[in-house]
């Protein structure tokens, strides 16, 4: 009822010109057509197709008027107040004469009484316009709106097939919680795909109500959602990190007042930083969505914060979810040679980071942290800045059984002890790729594979603890002081 309010306040308040943002166009005549019968105001509406036509009333479309310079000359020219709806006009707005008849209309609003209203999914308000036209959008559903849409698509169902869908409480919330940044038509659509893939809600329905809901939402390729998070169970050690997600999962769900914000990782390159980030959105059950800093840069001024700013509403939107920006320095960190752009970016990202009342769970990864500014890394702005330091000899070896068992190899641990001398400085990533080495060398032989084949790969391999030895000491020195030990 509160948005009925409010658009009548906007009317009632002399507005001349309101842009409405939405994909509920029905929804949104519905609203308007309500609201001139309120205040007993003819209303028409406008499409290029159909051309004018009363809403309020059974009369036929004036289809000589689908042309938009007609369409607006006629309103200029009619004493009659009313309020005329343009539906997706936005495209006429490039024409300078569209415009100042717009203008025109607007700033002669308290001799024509005319109200204006856009209507689209989007809408780019000209300059010309901008101090003569106010923003309404219609509200999303609540979580009580939304469970009571769930119940309704489970009689529709019932109805339908005649039988009762299976709905248990606990999956109702769950399914509620993952609605939440819908529209009204689009909560109803994929709550009753859920019901009838199966004619219950079970928890296997979520993932794939959650790539549905990202479909729905995502507009550009600036924000991917991540399928394969995986767990800590392929995780070889970081016991420190595991142990804190643990005792902060049940609080990021009950959603309080200290509900966990997230952590920044840090460390030597393959450490499994990443690895890390999509095994928290899987031990938390949560769609995992990564931020690809690289692609929000756009040549066209304004364009890479609009970006950002879309990125970080979506995430918003597609809450409780986990937002992970893979090494986060390369967008937040530069100089003054960008036009300030990396400053603008920085500032709007702390605005978020501050600010956000939404349940978004940012783990970011950062392997030269030395570049990121000092305000992104103040208390506050992270939870926790976790080191991921290189493997010891237990977690070497831990890691040789993980590689080798994926591809079908198996040494016993009295052969991968001979080999933990060469192993150390290895990173994780850097292990994986002596064993998949090691796999070639064998079949090359032609012989079975054997602990010599490891050991010469191992040998021939020089690490980047060793390649960039200062690099990764000075690193790991910072560290020491500075952050928690993964």
């Amino acid at each position: 009822m509160h948005e009925f309010d409010d658009l009548r306040v906007l009317v009632q308040a002399h507005s001349p010109l309101i842009v409405i943002e939405s994909y509920e166009e029905p929804r949104a005549l519905l609203l308007i057509k309500r609201l001139a019968v309120n205040l007993m105001r003819p209303v028409f509406k406008w499409t290029i197709t159909d051309g004018l036509q009363r809403l309020d009333s059974e009369q036929g479309s004036q289809a000589f008027n689908a042309d938009p310079t007609n369409l607006l000359a006629q309103i200029k020219g009619t004493r009659n107040s009313s309020i005329y709806v343009l539906c997706d006009f936005h495209p006429f707005l490039s024409d300078p004469k569209h415009v100042r008849y717009i203008k025109e209309i607007a700033q002669a609003h308290e001799q024509l009484g005319h109200t204006i209203m856009l209507l689209s999914h989007a809408i780019e308000v000209p300059p010309e316009l901008a101090r003569l036209c106010y923003r309404f959008e219609l509200s999303l559903p609540s979580d009580q709106q939304i469970r009571q849409l769930v119940h309704d698509m489970a009689d529709s169902y019932a109805a339908k097939h005649g039988m009762l869908a299976d709905l248990s409480a606990e999956n109702v919330a769950l399914l509620v919680q993952n609605l939440r940044g819908l529209t009204f038509d689009e909560v109803k659509r994929l709550a009753y795909k859920a019901i009838a893939d199966d004619g219950a809600i079970t928890k296997e329905d979520i993932p794939r109500i959650n790539r549905a809901k990202f479909s729905l939402l995502q507009t550009d390729g600036v924000l991917s959602q991540v399928f394969d998070s995986g767990s800590f169970a392929n995780v070889i050690g970081l016991h420190n990190l595991k142990q804190w997600i643990a005792q902060r999962q049940q609080a990021f769900v009950d959603n309080g007042k200290d509900t966990p914000k997230g952590l920044l990782l840090t460390g030597v390159q393959g450490t499994g930083k990443s690895l890390a980030a999509k095994a928290i959105a899987g031990s938390w059950g949560l769609p995992l969505l990564r931020l690809d800093m690289a692609a929000l840069y756009n040549k066209y001024i304004g364009e890479t914060e609009k970006n950002l700013a879309q990125a970080l509403a979506l995430a918003d939107a597609m809450s409780p979810c986990v937002l992970w920006i893979d090494e986060i320095e390369k967008g937040l960190s530069g100089g003054d040679s960008d036009n300030g752009v990396t400053r603008r970016l920085l500032g709007s990202f702390l605005t978020w980071l501050s600010e956000r009342k939404s349940q978004v769970f940012l783990v970011a990864t950062a392997n030269n942290i030395h570049e990121l500014a000092p305000e992104l890394l103040r208390k506050g702005r992270f939870d926790e800045i976790f080191f991921v330091d290189l493997p010891g000899d237990d977690e070497c070896l831990q890691l040789l059984r993980l590689h080798l068992a994926r591809r079908q190899l198996s040494l016993p641990d009295e052969a991968l002890q001979q080999a933990m001398a060469l192993c150390r400085g290895f990173s994780g990533a850097e292990l994986e790729q002596a064993v998949v080495g090691a796999g070639f060398r064998a079949r090359a032989a032609g012989t079975e594979f054997s602990l010599p084949h490891l050991m010469d790969e191992l040998s021939a391999t020089q690490p980047l603890s060793v390649v960039m030895a200062e690099q990764i000491n000075a690193l790991r020195q910072w560290a020491l002081e500075r952050c928690v030990k993964a």
